[in-house]
């Protein structure tokens, strides 16, 4: 029904009307009062105003402590060990790669994605009927969406790693951290490439992802950026990642996201080491909880609102129902196995670092999320764990 008025709208107004409906909607899954104060201002600015959408640079309001040690001690082991593995892991973006291996994201013999990525019967049901030109053409931009999420990704996880750096309070991880400000810029480099270069098209920020990189760019508290980026975007970005270089048939993409995997493998190791002790022996109750809860939040806001709804703005808007839209990339086989391979990666790291305590554990059950409590966390696999199916 509510699509039925928004479709009698004129698209302006209509659309106006769908961004405070979005925003309106509860993000409260535990019904957390200090989460949701602290997520509303970075869901104005993302949801209501959409701040990533409007052309020009964006200011996030950053603030926080820098942490200096004149002593320069190697005071953790674990990171020391990153930060060699780091070194001997650089690769580069611009040489290192077959840049001039010829990409058609429409060919059915090189797939990008594989055809039962989407389920069109979906659409079919909804009046449109594509040809296996137009399917091609459909799982083209959804793959190009997909990419554009991790590049903007990857520009945030490059702000945050700055930030890390300098506020993380063991030596051995600051000199670890400035080893993946350089892995980030790296990414930037290769996916900005692939898309412009082999696809031919880059969509803008999804606005829920803003939202998640507003709120931990702002926060002022060291664990939080730390919990934020290294934990939730990463470890979320890792399980992507390997879903697509599991899918994918287009070997320049392959390889781009092999190393990429490998490289985002030691960040979340980073972001585990950097936190077990803190969340463990330094939080009390109540701070323990907050970020629990907001690890949740997080969590449930990406799975459920990561639906590609640039494209559906593209090519359907008025012509498909959102919630037509919705149900058929929540459901399709492809982004199942794209988020069962996310909170695969996300859920054992959340365990290992102390915030999978028996209270909320079942929140994620009830989600489904239930299946990861005792999977492998980041310091225990192989890099060639992290490429495995």
């Amino acid at each position: 029904m509510i699509d039925d008025l928004a479709a009698r709208l004129p698209l302006p107004v209509s659309r106006w009307y769908d961004r405070f409906r979005r925003f309106s909607e509860p993000l409260g899954a535990t019904d957390n009062r200090r989460v949701m104060v602290g997520m509303l201002p970075a869901a104005v600015r993302g949801l209501l105003l959409q701040r990533g959408k409007q052309g020009t640079p964006v200011r996030f309001p950053a603030s926080h402590d820098a942490w200096f040690d004149f002593g320069y001690p190697r005071d953790e082991p674990e990171m020391a060990d990153l930060y060699e593995r780091a070194k001997d892991g650089q690769w580069d973006g611009g040489r290192d790669l077959a840049w001039g291996t010829s990409v058609d994201p429409r060919d059915p013999d090189v797939p990008i994605l594989p055809a039962g990525f989407l389920d069109f019967s979906v659409l079919r049901r909804a009046g449109v009927t594509l040809d296996a030109e137009g399917e091609r053409a459909l799982i083209h931009d959804i793959a190009a969406w997909l990419l554009s999420q991790f590049l903007h990704g990857e520009q945030g996880a490059l702000m945050a790693a700055c930030q890390v750096t300098e506020a993380v309070e063991r030596f051995d991880g600051k000199l670890y951290g400035a080893t993946q400000v350089v892995d980030e810029a790296r990414h930037i480099e290769v996916f900005h490439r692939y898309l412009s270069s082999k696809l031919g098209k880059l969509y803008q920020i999804n606005d829920n992802l803003f939202v998640v990189i507003d709120a931990l760019m702002t926060d002022a508290r060291w664990d939080m950026k730390f919990l934020g980026m290294q934990i939730m975007v990463e470890g979320l970005a890792l399980g992507a990642f390997g879903s697509i270089f599991q899918l994918t048939r287009e070997p320049l993409l392959k390889e781009l996201l092999r190393r990429v995997i490998l490289d985002e493998a030691r960040h979340v190791h980073y972001g585990v080491v950097a936190l077990r002790s803190h969340v463990r022996g330094q939080l009390n109750e109540a701070e323990v909880r907050e970020r629990e809860d907001w690890a949740f939040e997080m969590a449930v806001l990406m799975r459920n609102r990561f639906l590609a709804r640039e494209v559906w703005e593209e090519r359907y808007e008025g012509r498909v129902p959102w919630s037509v839209w919705a149900g058929f990339i929540q459901d399709s086989v492809g982004m199942e196995h794209f988020r069962r391979q996310m909170f695969r990666r996300l859920v054992p790291n959340l365990r290992e670092i102390g915030l999978l305590g028996p209270r909320i554990r079942p929140y994620y059950e009830k989600e489904g999320m239930g299946a990861w409590f005792e999977g492998e966390a980041a310091p225990t696999l192989s890099p060639e764990d992290m490429l495995a199916a």
